[in-house]
Parts: C-alpha cells; sequence; structure tokens
C-alpha cells in the first residue's frame, strides 16, 4: 500500500517536472540572453529584473487594486453576456421565429473584430467602468449563443418526446432537459468566453486608461521596462489560473461525461 502511494507520487511529481519543463526552459533562455547582452534590457530586461520589479510592485500597492478593477471589468461583462447569450441559444433552437430573427446577427457579430467599438463605446459609456463592461459583455456573448445553441442541439428528440409525454412544460423540459444535456457544450463556450472577456478588458484598458492595461501603458511610456514586462506577467498569469480553473470545474461537473 505504502509503495504503491509512493509510485503515484512520484507520478504525478514526474508529470508536474514534465508539464513545467517548457516554462523553465523559456525562463532560462531568456535569462541568459539578457544577462549574455544579447538584447538591450530596454526591450528586454532579465526575468530575475521582472521578478523582482513584481514583488516591488506587490509591496507598494501598485498591483493588486488595477488587477482588482480588471478582474471586475472582466467577469461584470462575462455575467452580462451569460444572462443575454444561454437563454438565446437556448430559445434559437426552440424558435424559428427568433432564430430568423437573431441568426444574421450572430453570424455578423461573431467574425467582426468588436475591439474597433472602442472609440464609439468610450463615447456612449465614458472612459469608467461602463464602457470596458458593456464592450466584455458584446464581444463574450456570441460564444454563450453559438455554445448553447450547439448544445441545445444534441438533446435526442426521444428524450425531448418523452418530457413533453410526461406534461412537462417548456421551462421544466430547458431546466431538467435541455440544459442538464447542453452543459459540456456550454463548458466549452465558457472556456472559449473567458480569455476573450480578459483580453477586450485589457486591450480597452490600454486605449481608454485605467486597470492593469492603463497600467501598462503608463509604464511603456515612462519606458519602465521591467514594469511592463511585470504587468504583461501577471495578465497571462491570470489567463492561466483561470483556464486551469475551468478545466477542474469542468471535470468536476461534468464527470460523468468525461469518464
Amino acid at each position: 500500500m505504502a509503495r504503491a502511494t509512493a509510485l503515484r507520487s512520484a507520478g504525478k511529481l514526474g508529470q508536474g517536472v514534465i508539464a513545467l519543463y517548457p516554462l523553465a526552459l523559456i525562463i532560462a533562455l531568456w535569462e541568459m540572453v539578457t544577462r549574455l547582452g544579447w538584447v538591450r534590457p530596454l526591450f528586454l530586461p532579465p526575468f530575475s529584473a521582472v521578478i523582482e520589479q513584481l514583488h516591488n510592485l506587490a509591496l507598494d500597492g501598485e498591483l493588486l487594486p488595477p488587477l482588482a478593477i480588471s478582474l471586475y471589468r472582466t467577469f461584470a461583462g462575462l455575467s452580462i453576456a451569460m444572462l443575454v447569450g444561454l437563454p438565446l441559444g437556448f430559445l434559437m433552437v426552440r424558435s424559428r421565429i427568433l432564430r430568423w430573427l437573431f441568426e444574421p446577427f450572430v453570424a455578423i457579430g461573431l467574425p467582426a473584430p468588436k475591439i474597433a467599438l472602442i472609440p464609439i463605446f468610450t463615447l456612449w459609456f465614458g472612459i469608467d467602468h461602463m464602457a470596458k463592461i458593456m464592450l466584455v459583455a458584446l464581444t463574450s456573448v456570441f460564444p454563450f449563443i453559438v455554445a448553447a445553441a450547439a448544445g441545445a442541439r444534441t438533446v435526442a428528440l426521444n428524450q425531448i418526446w418523452a418530457a413533453r409525454a410526461m406534461g412537462s412544460s417548456e421551462l421544466t423540459l430547458l431546466h431538467r432537459v435541455i440544459l442538464p444535456a447542453s452543459l459540456p457544450s456550454l463548458m466549452s463556450g465558457l472556456r472559449v468566453a473567458v480569455p476573450i472577456g480578459l483580453l477586450t478588458t485589457f486591450t480597452t484598458e490600454m486605449v481608454a486608461g485605467g486597470g492593469l492595461g492603463g497600467a501598462l501603458v503608463m509604464a511603456q511610456r515612462y519606458f519602465e521596462t521591467p514594469t511592463v514586462y511585470a504587468y504583461l506577467l501577471v495578465m497571462l498569469f491570470c489567463g492561466y489560473v483561470i483556464d486551469i480553473g475551468l478545466l477542474r470545474l469542468r471535470r468536476r461537473v461534468l464527470r460523468w461525461h468525461e469518464g
């Protein structure tokens, strides 16, 4: 028993080393090329200097406030997109009229470069939170609509007929039959929408100011290169951590499906 536990622990440790090896190699190469002077520090500071600056920013209170603002804007916009996109995606499958009305907008809006709307949203909603939140909602709503519609189409007709034969209303049918069967597609849509929301937030902040994106641009204007890379690492780390969390949530929620 103890030997089996030790073997499992060693296996997990080996998997962790293999997973971290590419990242460790990139960091080592980064530090080497900068220490050898192959790249000027103005363009690429040493990784150790970036980590040191990241530590200083955290101690000085210049990291957590803009990060909290960016995450608030991201998840507020994603919440709006989810509340609008999921019901609309389900209803488009259930209603030909709604599908006829909204399908052209989805076909146009999904591939459209919505980042180009930053000046318009800033004009409409100002430079504070609302412009960023509404733009995140707009960019993220289409993945939710597509995921909900795709998930609803996977429900077997015999399940719907059986639920109707038992006297289920449309609301009960949606809650008890369509929604559970659509969960795999919805989780995939969520994993697509979250990085889109983060990207939209950071990009909008770089243009209109505020949050982590605005702090990064401000550091770039004053040629504070280690600070620029420190904020960039935080952005990348946020996306990575959130994606890992979504994968674990998927495994927990969809244990029956993954199995």
